[in-house]
């Protein structure tokens, strides 16, 4: 009777945790994995507009700004009020947007511009904190593939991987401490960086700051080097390969400026931001999920879930997770929710979604 009664307690006490959408995996809280799988929709965007991918705030009133990655048709800089409420938009045609970053220092909101996707030329372009005042800032330099990459086999043997694309396709950046901008480039496999972004009028030349194999990528999804963080001190860059399922380390004390593997095995990995606890939060896009990494790499954090698609077409939790920013004790994250096999033939429920939304979850302090 008393074992009977150990596990109706077991079995409580799980229920009790994962109905509330947080389970604690150990009870050592030094060891232990925090996960929590509740969702809130933030926004909805407009009927019509699709594909949210950047995402940045501003840290003085808590705005969200996004931007739409829909090669094509009319993207658009989406400026959101803490509550949610779409205060602002601006249209800027048909090459796709990728990463949003904020400047505090001169209150403008700079993105980057895919115009080798429809014939024109990739750029970094910004505006007003109240989407005014369109400016170019640079044009991002074609500099093609890096060289080939030896990767090492457990008999002994290694493969060398060619890159071959030469697109331009800047995507995320940073600022640090200096007022400097560092943008990664997906295709390139490289990392630029514009000293004072804010002095270029009308535009500056980038410098590449960083053009190594381990930033390109021959997997899946084909992007490679994407988001970017700074560590607090600075002494490095981290860099996530989305392809293939890696954040990297770019050392920046040494002189060298090597790249490392940081962490493996992060499905996606896409965006990424670090939070005051010093822990590393990386949005896994092909797992559905926001994951934290400590300071060696390990996962001690996961949030969000897929849960399907609701009857008005918009997904319930995070579906296709790209990019996030971490406002408060919040953090809020686009679903880009796009699809990527060729066809339309049912075997991705990013083909059922037909309205897309900003998530919104708690950020726990553990």
């Amino acid at each position: 009777m008393n074992k009977i009664l150990e596990n109706c307690v077991c079995l409580l006490f799980v229920a009790v945790a994962c109905g509330t959408g947080t389970v604690l995996a150990d009870d050592d809280h030094s060891r232990r994995l925090f996960i929590d799988r509740d969702v809130d929709t933030f926004a909805v965007l407009p009927d019509g507009v699709r594909f949210p991918e950047g995402i940045t705030a501003n840290p003085a009133n808590g705005d969200i700004y996004v931007g739409t990655f829909d090669g094509g048709n009319q993207n658009k800089v989406l400026r959101y009020n803490r509550h949610g409420r779409l205060v602002a938009s601006l249209d800027l045609g048909i090459a796709p947007l990728l990463g949003l970053e904020f400047d505090r220092a001169n209150k403008k909101v700079y993105f980057t511009s895919v115009g080798d996707f429809v014939g024109a030329a990739s750029k970094i372009q910004r505006v007003a904190a109240d989407l005014t005042g369109l400016q170019d800032v640079a044009i991002i330099p074609p500099i093609g593939a890096p060289t080939p990459r030896t990767a090492g086999n457990p008999d002994g043997s290694s493969d060398t991987i060619t890159f071959g694309s030469g697109a331009r396709v800047p995507n995320a950046m940073v600022f640090d401490s200096k007022g400097n901008l560092y943008i990664s480039d997906s295709f390139q496999g490289a990392i630029f960086k514009i000293t004072n972004p804010h002095g270029c009028t009308p535009s500056c030349t980038p410098d590449t700051f960083s053009h190594d194999p381990l930033l390109a990528t021959a997997g899946f999804p084909p992007f490679g080097a994407n988001g970017l963080a700074f560590n607090k001190d600075e002494s490095a860059l981290f860099i996530a390969n989305t392809g293939d399922d890696r954040v990297l380390k770019l050392e920046l004390v040494s002189g060298t400026r090597k790249v490392t593997v940081f962490a493996e095995s992060i499905n996606g990995a896409d965006g990424l931001v670090f939070d005051k606890q010093g822990r590393l939060w990386v949005a896994a896009n092909q797992a559905d999920e926001v994951v934290a990494l400590n300071e060696h790499g390990k996962i001690v954090a996961k949030l969000g879930e897929f849960r399907g698609i609701r009857r008005n077409g918009t997904p319930d939790g995070l579906l296709f997770p790209a990019s996030l920013v971490i406002v408060g004790d919040e953090v809020f994250v686009t679903n880009l929710a796009r699809p990527l096999t060729d066809d339309a033939i049912g075997d991705e429920p990013e083909e059922d979604v037909k309205r897309w939304t900003i998530s919104r979850m708690k950020v726990q302090d553990h």
